[in-house]
């Protein structure tokens, strides 16, 4: 999932660096002007795509710690996921004569499998995200929520090094990646019939 919140940087190769951007990701600092603008000079249509899933098992949501070797946010607590791949549709057969359907679905299931070890069920959109990266990678990831439908977790080494089932209350106590806390508030309201936007929560 990757981590949700991770390529070789295809525009380093023609156009060489980016400016540099005071943060990334979910980043209270922002992304700076510079790099804004170097942006909207490539090509914009070309993007990661990243799907990430709260898990919900008995009340609780599955947290991550990622590995201290990550490239982005090393040692911080996030929810599964990862980058969508050609290879999660192109060996299918087309649904009609155009497309195929439920490739971020695929992807998540297969990207919490690969990450966790646990089979998940029920997979709903709750919001999504866009941002810039350091390496100047345009990222975007849509968040979603699941219910853990079976096995037991197993961490792959290179990705988390941690976990932790945690109730809504728990889950401030972790040094989460900046966004996830809301991400998880929008999921404990949409249990309880709630529905928004992203925000901020208290």
């Amino acid at each position: 999932m990757i981590n949700s919140r991770g390529t070789v940087n295809k525009y380093q190769k023609c156009h060489g660096s980016p400016p540099a951007v005071a943060g990334h990701g979910h980043a209270k600092a922002g992304i700076g002007n510079d790099r804004i603008h170097y942006m909207e000079k490539q090509n914009q249509h070309l993007h990661e795509v990243a799907i990430t899933a709260i898990i919900v098992k008995e009340g609780k949501y599955l947290i991550t710690r990622r590995s201290q070797e990550k490239k982005r946010f090393p040692g911080m607590w996030t929810v599964p996921g990862g980058k969508m791949e050609t290879s999660d549709y192109l060996q299918l057969l087309r649904h009609g004569t155009e497309y195929w359907y439920n490739v971020l679905e695929r992807t998540l299931r297969r990207e919490v499998k690969e990450e966790v070890g646990i089979d998940i069920d029920n997979i709903e959109y709750v919001t999504s995200l866009a941002t810039v990266h350091t390496d100047g990678s345009p990222s975007l990831v849509i968040s979603c929520m699941a219910d853990y439908a079976g096995g037991e977790v197993a961490l792959n080494p290179e990705e988390s090094d941690q976990h932790a089932w945690v109730a809504l209350g728990e889950a401030k106590s972790y040094q989460l990646i900046d966004g996830i806390y809301d991400e998880l508030t929008m999921v404990e309201n949409k249990r309880n019939g709630k529905r928004s936007e992203w925000q901020r929560f208290e």
